[in-house]
């Protein structure tokens, strides 16, 4: 029998997936993509593929992860030993995300901080790129910014202390601290910018359809993008958490609960960003499309300014939205740096606390790289291309693999119609069979055809280094590693496929 820990109840599970999920990204990127794409229309295509992609492949991902029982390599070693390969891709790719991830999650905590007395001033951009991260022209590494390595070094205290802590004791518990907790600040923030002046105006700019839109092809592979990049899909994530699930667990409800309660949360952030932009294009006397803005520059950029307009304790809204990034981050930067914890436990049958020395304590090392005052450069780059090239062809290759070519598509919902309320049909196979790999496939094209990134910012040596081998070593280091022996009877699953502690 194997002994592989499980999640200590169904709500720690579902708080773990739905705090993976919920990163970064889904505070400043959701409102974003919906006003470019129509405003309040746009949660057509939305809600669409949400119903036609992200809950198939969450359930797809968590009746790979229960049915065998491991991190993403051992459950495609047991599903096909020719397609491990593609398990330690997902996992490289969640490693290269580990390595910058962390450092934006220090940020926040800085800008936690700077808050409490407005240090950023009133020139919120210079105060980012000059005074904090002290940022050099890209290719350049200039030396350490001296005000991103404690709380780098606070970021991973906490998320390898979670994760030494194992799976039930460490990530369950934090997550039911953390994201209430999360829950709880963004309510605040979100309630005080609703009774901000300008913010009805804010809503009608982000909730007004545009019906026009609705018939952009354009718009819709954007909304299955959303889906796609906001639940953690296809690297690795949701298959190591589900093979952590007892034998008897609603799978399809718990996809459903995953996704929708994602979704919720982008909502509410949609909602707060809006409000408060709202807000300040009546300060600025601007229309709102002025002062929207997305990524990095909306949280670390515009939020501040908006802030330092604020009637009354503007130190204190600052600290609970930066906290909120924070606690958004370490739940996801937890999920993330447990993939390659659990892969190396199940590959080199390890000792947790070595998997998570040798895996996390890597990352960490690596993460220092993005801490420079080159930092920036490289972690735009990285991200673009780990995120184009890496997970999105990644999620297109795990669909070609497990449904046309290892035809699991009836084994998968067998497995999952028989522990689960919610029953898999037809739709399910369509779904994953025709109309996520034809999304897919078109969104790795539409970039291939797309200009270099960055619009001649970035030449295209440092293109070549920062984007383009760094989405290819994630695939050649996958590669590498299935070529490496398992231990004896490691593949064999056990018979009743159950865990135990």
């Amino acid at each position: 029998m194997e002994n592989r820990p499980q999640w200590g109840t169904r709500a720690g599970f579902i708080l773990a997936a739905v705090g993976s999920a919920i990163g970064l990204g889904n505070i400043w990127r959701f409102p974003g993509v919906a006003y470019e794409n129509g405003g309040g229309s746009f949660f057509i295509p939305y809600l669409f593929a949400l119903l036609t992609a992200g809950i198939p492949l969450l359930v797809m991902e968590f009746t790979l992860g229960h049915k065998y029982r491991g991190s993403a390599p051992l459950t495609y070693a047991r599903l096909n030993k020719k397609f491990e390969w593609l398990g330690w891709w997902q996992v490289g790719i969640a490693f290269v995300i580990s390595t910058y991830y962390s450092v934006i999650i220090a940020w926040a905590i800085s800008y936690s901080g700077f808050s409490l007395n407005l240090s950023w001033g009133k020139d919120t951009q210079t105060f980012l790129f000059s005074d904090y991260l002290q940022a050099a022209a890209p290719g350049e590494f200039g030396g350490f910014a001296p005000g991103v390595l404690l709380p780098l070094l606070i970021v991973w205290l906490v998320t390898l202390g979670v994760l030494f802590a194992g799976v039930k004791k460490g990530i369950e518990l934090a997550n039911k601290i953390f994201i209430p907790t999360l829950v709880f600040l963004f309510l605040i923030i979100v309630i005080r910018a609703l009774t901000l002046e300008g913010a009805a105006q804010g809503l009608e700019a982000f909730f007004k359809p545009n019906w026009d839109m609705i018939f952009n092809g354009k718009v819709w592979i954007a909304a299955y993008g959303q889906i796609f990049f906001s639940l953690s899909i296809a690297f690795a994530i949701m298959v190591t958490y589900s093979s952590y699930l007892p034998k008897k667990s609603d799978i399809t409800n718990n996809a459903f609960i995953t996704g929708f309660g994602n979704s919720a949360f982008e909502l509410l952030a949609g909602i707060g960003v809006f409000s408060a932009l709202g807000f300040m294009a009546m300060q600025q006397g601007v229309p709102v499309n002025e002062v929207v803005t997305k990524g990095i520059g909306l949280a670390f950029i515009v939020f501040p300014q908006i802030i330092n307009e604020f009637p009354a304790f503007n130190g204190l809204f600052g600290f609970l939205f930066f906290a909120s990034l924070t606690l958004a981050g370490l739940t996801s930067l937890i999920s993330i740096v447990e993939t390659f914890v659990a892969g190396v436990q199940d590959k080199f049958k390890v000792s947790r606390t070595k998997a998570v020395f040798i895996g996390g304590g890597i990352s960490a090392i690596i993460s220092l790289l993005f801490a420079t005052r080159g930092g920036i450069n490289f972690l735009d780059v990285a991200d673009e291309f780990i995120n184009s090239f890496g997970v999105t062809l990644a999620g297109f290759v795990e669909v070609i693999v497990v449904i046309w070519i290892l035809r699991q598509a009836t084994d998968l919902q067998k497995h999952a119609n028989q522990i689960s309320d919610i029953q898999l049909g037809a739709w399910w196979k369509v779904c994953l069979g025709v109309i996520t790999p034809i999304v897919l496939g078109y969104m790795m094209i539409d970039k291939l055809r797309a200009e270099p990134y960055g619009g001649g910012s970035y030449s295209s040596e440092f293109l070549l280094y920062s984007g383009w081998l760094v989405a290819a070593g994630a695939l050649i280091v996958g590669i590498l590693f299935s070529f490496i022996t398992w231990k004896k009877d490691t593949i064999e699953l056990p018979a009743d496929k159950e865990v135990s502690r």
